[in-house]
């Protein structure tokens, strides 16, 4: 199965993000397309940014909106949104990019 998928972990709590908005984008020569919008669900996922479309070899950014997120737990935070660029090399792979925050810093990487 071909994707890009996220996984949001609060570390400061120790719970996955609910509700928390991650739009997925592509670059499109120095400006950035909208390919989707979604929420993490209950257990921190988010699933299905590229909706019916295909992906593409090119460079993506995801955009976690953090400050609700945090706002609503009462929390101050550094972070208003964490971006995460990366580049895929093979349209027929799945890309699953997990995101761990805390209210002043955040961790990502390569996940399966």
């Amino acid at each position: 199965m071909s994707g890009i998928t996220t996984h949001v972990l609060d570390t400061s709590r120790g719970r996955p993000v609910v509700g928390l908005e991650v739009e997925l984008q592509l670059k499109s020569g120095s400006a950035w397309k909208a390919l989707g919008t979604g929420l993490t669900d209950a257990n921190g996922r988010c699933v299905a940014l590229l909706g019916e479309q295909m992906l593409e070899v090119g460079v993506y950014r995801l955009l976690f909106r953090v400050a609700p997120y945090f706002q609503e737990h009462h929390v101050e935070s550094f972070y208003s949104e964490i971006p995460v660029i990366f580049e895929v090399r093979d349209a027929n792979a799945h890309y699953h990019v997990p995101l761990l925050i805390s209210p002043f810093g955040y961790s990502t990487y390569r996940g399966s």
